[in-house]
């Protein structure tokens, strides 16, 4: 009996779109070790042609063969099945463009880091505005943002002065971001997170 894994792998080489069932917590990941050509041991392979359709059970050295016609390779794609299933398929292409789509990937993905910006609860207005000029260049290139206020000796009595300046540069920022989590009191500071919108155009 062809196992889930199995049948995965064989949807991936196939193109072949099984019911939902199939896919449950049971199918982890698929090894990307796999035999071809030579170096399958099955004396009989149930074959599949490039363009997914199933030719039947042969003999392993007359799917060689027909791979060797063709110019291709025998892929070896669910070794567990009875008998284990081939692919006919230029298997050298196939991981050129399983590399480019993996590098792909990649770029598209981003790692979201979070910029400080400290700030003391008497800041001057000049100050403040460089402050969230350098906010508003960090939510653009798409990271988050951890304002922080600073208090100092007895400032900590007058925490309503921090929280104003947050808030404050929220409202500056209010195009660019959203509050992820309000101002908060922690010890000698108060901190507040801002996410930059999904719809924020990045340089």
């Amino acid at each position: 009996m062809v196992r889930l894994k199995e049948i995965y792998f064989f949807c991936l080489f196939c193109g072949w779109i099984p019911p939902a069932f199939y896919f449950t917590r049971e199918v982890i990941c698929i090894s990307k070790d796999v035999r071809i050509n030579e170096e399958i041991r099955a004396r009989d392979v149930r074959v599949v042609d490039p363009e997914g359709n199933q030719l039947g059970i042969m003999p392993l050295r007359d799917a060689l063969r027909l791979a060797e016609e063709k110019q291709l390779d025998l892929v070896e794609i669910a070794p567990q099945a009875k008998p284990p299933v081939c692919r006919v398929m230029d298997f050298g292409k196939h991981k050129y463009e399983q590399s480019k789509r993996d590098k792909e990937a990649k770029k598209k993905q981003r790692i979201i880091s979070v910029k400080e910006i400290k700030m003391r609860p008497n800041i001057e207005d000049h100050d403040f505005n460089v402050k969230s000029k350098n906010a508003a260049r960090f939510l653009k290139d798409g990271d988050k943002i951890k304002a922080t206020i600073i208090f100092r000796g007895r400032e900590i009595v007058h925490p309503a002065l921090g929280q104003k300046l947050l808030e404050r540069l929220a409202i500056e920022l209010k195009e660019l971001a959203n509050v992820e989590r309000y101002p908060k009191l922690e010890g000698k500071n108060m901190i507040m997170i801002m996410a930059p919108k999904l719809d924020v155009k990045q340089d």
